[in-house]
């Protein structure tokens, strides 16, 4: 074909295919990064509300823990004979199961 015939050389088609793949990776770089920007502010925004339910859970555990204590220590022997008959139930139902 002669030079300045109007279809590309094969190195016009390489730098066209080149320009094109370096477009491409650009423009997959940039939809990562906002993919990810997206993914760490859905993350943020759900921290909150996540740190708030176990601050919530951590201080009803702790009270439940302290009306424990204070009744085992107003009625001791109650206390004791109940989790004694509370281990043998477990113990039975776990005996049972094993068979």
């Amino acid at each position: 074909m002669p030079a300045n015939s109007k279809s590309p050389s094969l190195d016009e088609a390489r730098k066209a295919r080149a320009d094109a793949a370096a477009e491409a990776a650009r423009a997959v770089n940039d939809l990562a990064r906002r993919a990810e920007r997206v993914v760490h502010e859905r993350l943020d925004g759900l921290s909150g509300p996540a740190r708030d339910y176990t601050d919530y859970a951590g201080e009803r555990l702790e009270e439940a823990q302290r009306y424990v204590v204070e009744r085992i220590k107003e009625k001791p022997v109650p206390a004791a004979m109940t989790a004694l008959g509370i281990g043998v139930v477990l113990g039975l139902l776990l005996a049972g199961r094993n068979r």
